[in-house]
């Protein structure tokens, strides 16, 4: 029984046919180590953070590209603008070229003399002023509206009166013209202000009138 016992204490354990050694934990269930951490997880952070840094270098491109590309529109709207404002003073500069001449003629007239100065010189001189004028305001794209004679047209001309017509085939043209009018390269600048044939009053309306 003593050897036994001494067998027990020191971590012996004596079966019927065999001895078996215990070990201090041998009782309690055994931990599996944990698995070491690959380099995969670090590989795939360093490919996230150069892909982020492509596009980031992607959209700062674009930025400066968009930046440029304002700039440049900017700069052809304001030099559009100016030179569409130069062209205008120039055909404006151009239009009074062509003016100076017949108002040279109507300055001329204007200091006649009165007491040298015939009534037919007179007429003659501001007939002459007029036809330059008129001719060259025609070179410059202007035409005038109103003639006699012409069917009436409603979006040139304005009827202001009526004139009872000789001829049934009279009835809707131009009588007289009061006023003309005057079309500038399609655009209506003024309209001509006219007297228009009516059909002619027949027997019944002469009687009654």
């Amino acid at each position: 029984m003593t050897n036994k016992k001494t067998e027990r204490d020191a971590g012996l354990e004596v079966g019927e046919d065999q001895v078996v050694e215990r070990t201090p934990g041998s009782d309690e269930e055994a931990v599996a180590p944990e698995p070491a951490e690959s380099g995969d997880g670090s590989a795939e952070v360093e490919a996230a953070s150069g892909a982020s840094d492509e596009l980031t270098q992607e959209l700062e491109e674009l930025r400066d590209r968009h930046l440029r590309l304002a700039a440049e529109f900017d700069n052809f709207r304001k030099r559009t603008t100016r030179e569409l404002q130069q062209s205008g003073v120039r055909a404006q500069a151009d239009l009074v070229e062509r003016l100076l001449d017949p108002l040279d003629d109507l300055g001329r007239v204007a200091h006649l003399e009165a007491a040298d100065a015939k009534a037919e010189d007179v007429i003659a001189g501001v007939g002459l002023v007029e036809r330059k004028l008129l001719q060259q305001l025609e070179a410059a794209g202007l035409e005038r509206i109103g003639r006699e004679g012409e069917p009436f047209d409603p979006r040139y001309e304005e009827a202001v009166g009526t004139v009872p017509g000789d001829d049934p085939e009279q009835e809707g043209r131009v009588a007289a013209v009061l006023q003309c009018g005057y079309r500038f390269k399609e655009l209506l600048v003024r309209p001509a202000r006219v007297h228009v044939y009516v059909a002619p009053a027949s027997d019944d309306e002469r009687e009654e009138g």
